[in-house]
């Protein structure tokens, strides 16, 4: 479904070649389009009905898309280490886990997918690091333990917000 809001999504993937430039006034214009594009793809999808299943699915591919290649550019350039890596995309391990999760308890199709605060509140942490990252501010430590306990929070929060793929007979039997 080709909607204003998926194409807002669809514009972080050609920002990932305008990051890839050397040039620092160009990634920082990268990294602010594609902040403000996660902002209103989600906005004006709520604002004009215009949510799908297709928008849920292409929004945080094209957020994974451009935070990993950027993060990938940041691994090559020294400024961010493995562990700091794996810190920060521990949301998104926690989101594949739990879609195993779901392929394994043959619930996936049923799952209602939609977006998760603590995966709102890392998406903005994570594109924040970018930008720091990007000017060549040093990131403290402690920062990239909030990245793990956001990606904790995730799995938390997508096991307890939506039972809907629950069949009602387990659900009455679990109260």
């Amino acid at each position: 479904m080709l909607t204003i809001p998926n194409l807002i999504s669809m514009i972080r993937i050609p920002l990932v070649f305008v990051f890839l430039s050397q040039n620092l006034f160009a990634r920082i214009v990268a990294i602010l389009l594609a902040s403000v594009s996660d902002f209103f793809d989600g906005y004006l999808a709520r604002k004009f009905d215009q949510t799908s299943r297709f928008g849920t699915v292409l929004d945080p591919i094209a957020d994974k898309f451009f935070v990993i290649v950027v993060l990938c550019v940041f691994i090559k350039e020294g400024k961010i280490s493995y562990p700091e890596l794996c810190a920060m995309l521990c949301r998104d391990f926690s989101v594949i886990l739990f879609g195993v999760y779901l392929i394994l308890t043959k619930n996936f199709g049923r799952y209602h997918f939609r977006s998760i605060w603590s995966g709102k509140i890392s998406t903005a942490l994570q594109l924040c690091v970018l930008m720091a990252l990007t000017c060549n501010v040093t990131i403290p430590t402690y920062l990239y333990s909030i990245f793990v306990a956001l990606g904790v929070a995730a799995l938390v929060e997508l096991y307890l917000s939506d039972h809907s793929f629950i069949p009602t007979e387990l659900r009455k039997n679990k109260s």
